[in-house]
């Protein structure tokens, strides 16, 4: 098996690295620049006129982890375009050029923000879209799936979409490491009244699905949610963390519509919502198509991570 991992020095392409280097696949990996990757196959941007042409030879499957992701200090308009270059016209560019070379499938890693931002109470998401995305990513997210399903139609490549939620494991950064630093200087927190439930997706588990996919005859034409099939609230995830961290939690229970309404004030009642509303994924699909299901439960997923964290602030 030859895989072209897209994306191998990010938080999840370079466990897919690993992980499809332990299956014994004849891996090529992909970085933006030669700076960012140890040993990269192709090192080039991911854009409409990236030539992907020295790596696609004798490809049986690629993995597209690549995307552009949320930056900081640009406009709502500098970030829709720069999402669409490359995470649609980039995407859809490396699949035409996949096609044309032979290769048989393209595993897809798109983003649950497709579905949208939270759900209702009792109401996870499903793979079907009941609306179509507001936020620039994720509207990118899904016009390059859109795109690849045609593609697929017209020329046979097989493809596979995956909607993970907020990944965390060992080495995680963004949202889930400032929460971890918040709990290890056993700072204030006013989220000990948030009980609406979040899914979450342990690194491996996510890894381990997308290389089932890249194999399992079921997976073709499907679009798969992943999570730990376990959800947890704000609250408890902070207070389980502190727990395994063993440093006090010191979590203040303010009421959910305080802190939605104190936020809006500040300008992030985005943020606010985010926090306080759930967000869930029904899995059920997912593991009955593939007979798969998540390797590494949530609690244990946490633990890693946090070891993890604990080993690194030890090293500084």
């Amino acid at each position: 098996m030859k895989v072209l991992v897209t994306g191998s020095s990010g938080f999840v392409g370079r466990r897919v690295t690993q992980m499809a280097h332990a299956q014994g696949w004849d891996v090529l990996t992909h970085g933006r620049t030669a700076n960012h990757v140890s040993q990269s196959s192709i090192v080039c941007a991911l854009g409409a006129d990236t030539d992907w042409s020295p790596v696609l030879d004798s490809v049986d499957c690629v993995v597209h982890c690549a995307a552009r992701v949320h930056q900081m200090h640009e406009s709502p308009e500098e970030a829709q375009h720069a999402y669409h270059d490359a995470n649609v016209l980039g995407t859809l560019n490396l699949a035409r050029q996949a096609a044309k070379a032979g290769v048989k499938r393209l595993v897809f890693v798109s983003s649950i923000k497709v579905n949208g931002e939270w759900t209702k109470a009792g109401h996870p998401f499903l793979p079907t879209l009941e609306t179509t995305p507001e936020d620039p990513y994720g509207i990118s997210k899904y016009q390059a799936e859109v795109g690849l399903w045609q593609l697929a139609d017209e020329t046979g490549l097989e493809v596979v979409v995956i909607r993970p939620p907020l990944v965390y494991g060992p080495g995680v950064k963004a949202n889930f490491l400032s929460m971890m630093n918040w709990i290890h200087r056993a700072i204030p927190l006013p989220f000990g009244a948030i009980s609406a439930k979040r899914s979450l997706v342990y690194l491996d588990n996510l890894v381990d699905l997308m290389i089932t996919c890249c194999t399992h005859q079921a997976a073709v034409g499907n679009t798969f949610l992943v999570s730990d099939d376990h959800d947890i609230s704000i609250s408890r995830l902070l207070r389980f963390l502190a727990k395994v961290m063993n440093v006090p939690s010191r979590l203040i229970p303010i009421p959910p519509r305080f802190l939605l309404w104190g936020l809006s004030l500040l300008g992030k009642r985005a943020v606010g919502q985010r926090l306080c509303y759930p967000l869930q994924l029904d899995i059920r699909a997912t593991k009955e198509k593939l007979g798969w299901a998540p390797p590494v439960s949530l609690e244990d997923g946490l633990k890693q991570t946090v070891l993890a964290y604990q080993q690194q602030k030890e090293q500084q």
